[in-house]
């Protein structure tokens, strides 16, 4: 049974949250109203624990900086406090998503009745081969 744990809180002072411009088509309301939201949350400096920084910064996702200072950018809404609250929510699934540690998988060793069905088809597929081919067939 798997470890379901509760999310890990992040503390709103450790988050840096403007509003600004959306971008693309939205006739004059964009133009005026800075409804859109970038969430800048630094990594290395947040009081999260050292396994879930280590996680997030391994993770290959073009919002974290070289610095480590993540970037999620929120425009989906016409509201400023919509986008803020998706923003959020974004970031918190993100740190959701490393809490677990992965799963390490352990090799096992094959058994010994699918080496034996491995190398029977290893000789079926043979036969089949060298009949095509016009040789003789094995003894």
């Amino acid at each position: 049974m798997g470890l379901h744990r509760l999310p890990t809180p992040i503390p709103p002072d450790e988050v840096e949250i403007s509003a600004v411009r959306a971008q693309g088509a939205g006739g004059q309301n964009v133009n005026k109203v800075s409804s859109a939201v970038h969430l800048r949350y630094d990594i290395r400096g947040s009081s999260l624990p050292a396994d879930h920084k280590a996680r997030l910064l391994a993770l290959s996702d073009q919002r974290i900086t070289r610095a480590g200072v993540l970037v999620i950018k929120a425009q989906i809404h016409r509201s400023q406090d919509m986008n803020r609250a998706e923003a959020w929510a974004r970031l918190q699934d993100l740190v959701d998503s490393v809490a677990e540690p992965p799963h390490v998988r352990r090799p096992t060793r094959p058994t010994a009745a699918s080496r034996r069905r491995r190398l029977a088809d290893k000789r079926l597929h043979s036969a089949a081969k060298l009949r095509r081919s016009g040789r003789d067939t094995p003894d």
